[in-house]
């Protein structure tokens, strides 16, 4: 994941330019009190009122946010992290002129879930004459591991008396051609499937508003529904274009392996209903995917290729 803020100071004068966070609409609430009066709001009732709730068209939104504090001439850039899990954050001056940072950039930082950090401070390399710069920043999520962690064997992301066919497997000349995807697999199941944990660990981020799937990719590209589940070694397994609000696990629950999390939907980037699945890890600031094997029935691992049939078979530790 790529954020790009731009910042420009220029002879005393601060001209800030940020790319547009992605926002969107919130879902409505729809219920009847007791006294038979209709409310529509963007928050659930906090008792045990029934309601219906009505999903909004919206875009999705930054996980990881910038803010400026300090002053005109000693501007101090925080970043807060949205995650349920540690970000890799790099962040490095364009453009300068007269200008200097505290630390000194390009640098890199490592920031916990849930935490904001003072990052970086800008001033003027001769406070007597006017400065200009613009900040990028680009965030990967997960804590910078230096090589690729190899020999995963892993649980079906599926119950065990259920079996499915894998529609794309490892570098999938489709779509499974980037570093992200190069190891994932898609694998064909009706909408509402229930989807089970692979690995045990913790919910570090979930997407689940989405109502919407198909073929154009500037439009679906970013909205299909999701699990990312940390685990104990720094990897990531994804969980994606899962259905509307089919979520059950919360951002920064524990999981074990074989845990229910989610059912299976046509969200997102989607030619039709399947889970795509990948387990990734942050390696240069760059979020690659790795590959794996799965458990079968019998005890043996194997190696998901396309047009296999993935079987769901039970966990021992």
């Amino acid at each position: 994941m790529l954020n790009g803020l731009k910042f420009t100071r220029f002879c005393g004068l601060v001209v800030l330019c940020l790319i547009p966070a992605l926002s969107g609409a919130k879902n409505i609430y729809k219920y009847q009190d007791e006294n038979g009066i209709w409310h529509f709001t963007d928050r659930a009732p906090e008792d045990d009122t029934e309601f219906e709730t009505v999903y909004m068209e919206r875009e999705p939104e930054p996980r990881v946010r910038i803010r400026q504090e300090g002053s005109k001439q000693s501007p101090v850039y925080h970043v807060f992290n949205d995650f349920w899990g540690p970000v890799e954050v790099s962040l490095e001056l364009k453009d300068a002129m007269n200008v200097i940072s505290e630390p000194p950039l390009p640098a890199r930082f490592v920031i916990p879930g849930q935490k904001e950090q003072v990052l970086v401070g800008i001033g003027a390399l001769n406070p007597q004459q006017g400065f200009q710069y613009r900040l990028g920043m680009s965030t990967v999520p997960g804590r910078p591991i230096p090589e690729p962690i190899t020999e995963l064997v892993i649980l079906p992301p599926i119950a065990t008396d259920e079996a499915y066919p894998i529609s794309q497997g490892f570098n999938g000349a489709k779509t499974h051609t980037t570093p992200d995807s190069e190891y994932a697999i898609d694998v064909a199941m009706p909408v509402g499937t229930a989807i089970h944990a692979v690995r045990a660990g913790i919910v570090m981020d979930v997407e689940e508003d989405f109502n919407k799937g198909g073929t154009d990719r500037t439009k679906f590209v970013d909205k299909a529904n999701h699990v990312r589940i940390l685990h104990k070694d720094g990897t990531m397994a994804l969980y994606a274009h899962l259905d509307l609000a089919s979520v059950i696990v919360r951002p920064g629950a524990r999981v074990r392996a074989g845990q229910k999390i989610a059912r299976s939907g046509n969200t997102g980037f989607s030619s039709g209903p399947h889970l795509h699945f990948a387990i990734q890890q942050n390696t240069g600031m760059k979020l690659i995917s790795v590959p794996f094997r799965f458990k079968t029935p019998q005890g043996a691992a194997v190696t998901p290729e396309e047009l296999q049939i993935m079987m769901g078979t039970s966990f021992n530790p």
